[in-house]
């Protein structure tokens, strides 16, 4: 009974350190979080002494309106709204774009036998070595001599591809079992029936988990919208954000900005919350 006893109070122990530590975790990534969304709801003349509160002020609404509709910082007229569409048009086209050509490339590579099948997967897979900031230049030239600056195509046409999708959709088409082939052939399948009727549906879950994560991977693009994009009709929230902050001895709008933050903040959380079932069975599901 002693050494049940022991074992039951060192558990518990255990336990309970093992939730502070996830506590602590959790104050750590959310509270700066928390104080730019208590700092949205205060006038300026409030953040601008550095005395912000930790309870909501009464300035939500004014604030909230004057971002979504008018914008504010230092690049007055750019309002969140057209940031946020610019930037859920982005982050879309580049996850569904990454997901299509990713799926149908692995889809070639795994169930079609053709010379030098392999040599594609490899040059497709050493592309992993190369991000957009390796070869931003060369990209930036193609895109000015497709007359591609200031569009949305310039936006996302260079970031549409992803190595790393085609070769998780590779390592998971490898799994399917050859009697599904041999099925479909016997039925009379051609390959667009087969990818369609019995390849998409298996794929379900996973398109959805590379889904949240492309989305999220367009969302947050920095660099390259910054270097391709002027024209304040296409900017997006990211870039927009960086732009609305003065230095030196400006004074910056900080509710605004803060209003403006956590703006940018609701897309992709919604997606996460909205997709986080199918988010982690296509992780962790491996049965067909």
């Amino acid at each position: 009974m002693d050494l049940a006893a022991r074992t039951r109070r060192r558990n518990a122990l255990g336990g309970a350190m093992t939730h502070l530590w996830l506590v602590l975790g959790v104050l750590v990534f959310a509270f700066p979080i928390y104080l730019t969304l208590i700092g949205s709801t205060h006038d300026v003349n409030t953040i601008g002494r550095g005395d912000v509160p930790l309870l909501p002020g009464g300035e939500a609404a004014a604030n909230y309106a004057q971002a979504w509709g008018v914008g504010g910082g230092r690049y007055m007229g750019v309002p969140a709204g057209v940031m946020l569409l610019n930037s859920l048009v982005m982050a879309l086209l580049i996850a569904l774009g990454k997901i299509a050509i990713s799926l149908t490339s692995a889809y070639a590579v795994v169930f079609f036998r053709f010379p030098g099948r392999m040599l594609c997967f490899w040059l497709i897979f050493i592309t992993l070595m190369l991000p957009v900031e390796v070869r931003i230049i060369p990209t930036f030239q193609v895109m000015v001599s497709l007359d591609m600056i200031n569009t949305m195509q310039g936006l996302v046409v260079p970031l549409i591809a992803s190595a790393t999708a085609t070769l998780l959709f590779r390592q998971f088409f490898l799994t399917i079992p050859d009697e599904y082939v041999e099925a479909a052939k016997i039925d009379g399948a051609g390959p667009l029936r087969f990818f369609r009727d019995v390849v998409l549906p298996l794929s379900v879950t996973n398109i959805a988990a590379l889904f949240v994560i492309l989305f999220i991977y367009g969302w947050n693009q920095y660099l390259w919208p910054l270097l391709i994009v002027s024209d304040r009709d296409l900017e997006t929230v990211v870039v927009g954000l960086t732009k609305m902050i003065g230095g030196g001895d400006t004074q910056n709008e900080w509710n605004v900005i803060m209003a403006t933050a956590v703006l940018a903040l609701l897309p992709p959380v919604l997606v996460v919350v909205l997709m986080q079932r199918w988010f982690v069975k296509g992780l962790t599901e491996t049965e067909k």
